[in-house]
């Protein structure tokens, strides 16, 4: 058990209930489907059927967490506006992992995606950076907004729900 997590916590092996067969969703290959697997010595801060959060192994601001399906999904240039409710529950809990580690100032806050091609991992992840105004030199270049790389929740909800007028 992984420093940090509790025996209530979930534990799944990528397997479904049955345990014979891979969970759908779940790529073994990804780092991130297996830390929703507890699968990685990774703390959860939080993790439930749908979602779950660790700590970024880079942090670029006092508080920077991912907050990622349990389920593979792809980079945010493969959704669509069936996913615009995942990414606003993604926000939800960032949210909440923030206010658990007493970060009351949301206006101080940053959520967003890297734009492929410039993720590191193929697998949807929100960035949560707090507080913004404490973020260094570099990230601030990486993390920043109206970029060709990185898009705030909002801009890609947005984007997600003009696909829809579009087609």
């Amino acid at each position: 058990m992984a420093e940090g997590q509790t025996s209530s916590q979930p534990v799944s092996t990528g397997t479904d209930r049955a345990g014979s067969v891979p969970a759908e969703g779940y790529n073994n290959k990804c780092v991130f489907c297996r830390i929703a697997n507890n699968e990685m010595d990774t703390e959860l801060l939080h993790r439930d059927e749908d979602i779950c959060c660790f700590r970024d192994i880079k942090p670029a601001a006092p508080h920077h967490y991912l907050v990622v399906p349990t389920k593979h999904v792809g980079n945010c240039k493969s959704l669509n506006i069936q996913h615009v409710p995942l990414v606003k529950q993604m926000v939800d809990v960032g949210k909440d992992v923030l206010q658990k580690h007493n970060v009351t100032d949301l206006t101080d806050v940053r959520f967003g995606f890297h734009w492929p091609p410039f993720c590191s991992v193929s697998h949807l992840h929100l960035h949560v950076l707090a507080p913004v105004s404490q973020i260094g030199f570099m990230s601030r270049f990486i993390y920043r907004l109206n970029s060709y790389w990185f898009v705030t929740a909002d801009q890609l909800i947005e984007l997600l729900n003009s696909k829809v007028e579009t087609h």
